[in-house]
């Protein structure tokens, strides 16, 4: 009778005890049932509901507090649905193409927190006619081409751009590498043009995609961008460097940090110096006419295996003509001047994008003639960029005591207009 006693005793004890330990995993459910649910996000949108004349490069702005954009549905007056996607800030929804001008377009827009709680704004805007004036832009990568390790990406244009534009313009140029390495834009002075490029040169095998969405984007001065231009490419296997030195008047040549060949060249003359700076392959032709026609020194000339390294009309070409002179004395206007085999060699070797240094001439290559993003240091070249430059791209603070390097930018950068004449 007792063991039976103390038997029942036992199980009431557990049968108490199994309540607490469950109230002690879920908590008190009086606390959880007062606590307040979150509030849904606050979202604000852009242009304002029924909005005018608004740019077909327009973009819908999206600024969430507590919360995350879920879904953008942007539509035309026709009911179709336009493509688009968020921009990985997540400042606003660009859409793949421009829109029609004097279209009417809805955007419906929600946002989420982590509670599953939403909000939607809805606006209208009208696009504007289209523009009477239009700024003509280049892009200089090319779809399907393979270019050098220094290839910069550049957007030009036919008139200058105020300083005040180049921000909403340098936010529609969209750069992607794989392997990643991000860069930065970089202005010239002047504003015909903007460069891109990474502190380092790019990985051989990289591919770049380039995006310059400047149609219908305002340039100032009631101008506005002529179109959209995209490009796919691919940087070399390998890298070539040349190298011209104007003391021993000899070219050397690297590929893969391996010199390969050294070639004797001859340079500007005193009147006509060769530019010293670090400059890109822009062209090549095999085969092209130097016409100065109008010029303080009038000449025509056919030329073979010519390589463009400014707009002012420096080039690297075959002078059978300068062959006596080539490695000892400067007899050019300009250019770099080498035998007919070298340079059909050099032609076969080198690529768009590749890398040429000279230097010890008498003048220094001015910023903006031809593409002179590596004519600066890194710390130079951000400077131009019209927008904040991430933190991990600034570079790090100089030691104390130690002298900034890199070449000196340029006080002011001519205008880039191709010549044909070369030197």
């Amino acid at each position: 009778m007792l063991l039976r006693r103390r038997v029942v005793l036992l199980l009431m004890m557990l049968l108490t005890a199994v309540p607490l330990v469950l109230t002690g995993c879920t908590g008190n459910p009086l606390e959880r049932a007062g606590r307040p649910a979150p509030p849904p996000p606050k979202l604000a949108i852009t242009p304002a509901p029924d909005s005018k004349d608004v740019p077909i490069s327009v973009e819908i702005g999206t600024a969430v507090t507590d919360g995350k954009i879920s879904e953008v549905i942007v539509t035309d007056d026709k009911g179709g649905r336009v493509d688009g996607a968020m921009r990985p800030d997540g400042t606003s929804w660009m859409p793949s193409k421009p829109l029609a001008p004097k279209r009417t377009y809805t955007a419906q827009v929600t946002a989420k927190n982590d509670a599953g709680k939403t909000v939607t704004q809805k606006t209208s805007f009208t696009t504007m006619d289209k523009p009477a004036r239009r700024t003509v832009t280049n892009l200089n990568v090319q779809d399907n081409q393979t270019y050098g390790v220094a290839m910069p990406v550049t957007v030009s244009f036919d008139s200058d751009i105020p300083k005040e534009a180049r921000a909403g313009i340098q936010r529609r140029l969209l750069v992607t590498t794989d392997p990643p390495q991000p860069g930065v834009w970089s202005w010239d002075d002047n504003g015909r043009q903007v460069s891109y490029r990474a502190p380092d040169f790019w990985q051989p095998g990289t591919r770049i995609s380039v995006r310059a969405a400047l149609d219908g984007v305002p340039m100032g001065d009631g101008s506005y961008g002529d179109t959209d231009r995209t490009a796919s490419a691919r940087i070399a296997d390998h890298r070539i460097f040349l190298e011209i030195d104007n003391a021993t008047k000899q070219m050397s040549v690297f590929k893969d940090d391996q010199l390969i060949r050294k070639i004797p060249v001859s340079l500007g003359k005193s009147s006509t110096p060769t530019s010293s700076g670090k400059m890109v392959i822009m062209e090549k032709h095999e085969w092209t006419i130097f016409d100065t026609t109008g010029s303080p020194d009038p000449y025509v000339v056919e030329v073979e295996d010519a390589q463009r390294l400014t707009w002012g009309g420096e080039f690297i070409h075959a002078a059978p003509w300068s062959v006596g002179d080539q490695g000892s004395r400067n007899v050019s206007h300009g250019c770099t001047n080498v035998s007919s085999a070298n340079a059909d060699w050099l032609m076969k070797t080198t690529r768009i994008g590749d890398l040429v240094t000279i230097k010890g001439t008498e003048v220094q290559l001015e910023q903006g003639n031809g593409w002179t993003a590596w004519n600066v240091s890194w710390d130079e070249f951000i400077k131009g960029s019209a927008l904040p430059v991430p933190a991990d791209l600034k570079p790090a603070p100089p030691a104390p005591g130690s002298a900034p390097g890199g070449p000196p930018a340029a006080d002011k950068a001519p205008t880039p207009t191709p010549s044909n004449g070369g030197r």
